[in-house]
């Protein structure tokens, strides 16, 4: 059985001051719509999983009651930290899940090719996750003022989600980084410490994450060509 977990608990603070950037209204929908939109149909999922702040439960309920999303789901309060949220969605996805799938909810462009991708690479290494060579130069600075060196970015890639894993391979991982007491903003990097080998499974269409004002317009755009 392959269960989605859509991490939706965080603030966003980068989105600016009082907005929650997963319901800005994009092409028509809540950006959280979106991308719940993408795992409700996609057919390798079997559950869905959405971690959420205390207290937005109702709202959860009423978007999937607006927009007929009829896959089975869950709702569960998230943790301090997203890696504390993480944690919340695993314990409460079936006890059938062999393959789970980790999406940041402000992601609402993933196909459904590159889940599937993500699934088939997880089957194989324990870990996958979808990312993107990086194309820009990059320099090291030590003070945030002056450049040090230039990065080879021949080897760098950006990881984005989905990120999936084989659910014992993730829960090990999380439990160690908990163990270490360390705060993981990845949850690839858990399987770092580890030693679990992570997949790398490039993007082929765009996927970007709302982050800033900013990325609202491209995104648009990518939605209202599907």
């Amino acid at each position: 059985m392959i269960s989605a977990i859509i991490v939706a608990a965080g603030k966003g603070t980068r989105m600016g001051a009082n907005v929650d950037k997963l319901w800005l209204d994009v092409a028509g929908r809540p950006v959280l719509a979106h991308t719940w939109h993408r795992f409700n149909d996609s057919a390798s999922i079997a559950e869905i999983v959405l971690v959420v702040r205390d207290g937005m439960q109702p709202h959860f309920a009423e978007l999937a009651t607006k927009f007929n999303f009829q896959k089975k789901f869950r709702l569960v309060v998230g943790g301090a930290e997203r890696q504390d949220s993480v944690w919340n969605g695993l314990v409460a996805v079936s006890p059938q899940t062999e393959i789970v799938t980790i999406q940041d909810a402000a992601r609402p462009c993933t196909s459904e090719a590159l889940i599937a991708a993500t699934i088939q690479a997880a089957r194989e290494t324990g870990a996958a996750v979808a990312a993107l060579p990086v194309t820009d130069t990059i320099k090291e600075t030590a003070d945030g003022k002056i450049i040090s060196r230039t990065v080879d970015r021949s080897k760098l890639w950006s990881v984005q989600t989905p990120q999936t894993f084989r659910v014992e391979v993730i829960r090990r991982a999380i439990t160690a980084a908990r163990e270490k007491k360390l705060l993981l903003t990845d949850d690839t990097a858990a399987c770092e410490l580890i030693g679990q080998p992570v997949r790398l499974v490039k993007s082929e269409s765009p996927n970007p994450k709302v982050t800033v004002p900013g990325d609202l317009p491209f995104i648009e755009s990518l939605l209202r060509r599907v």
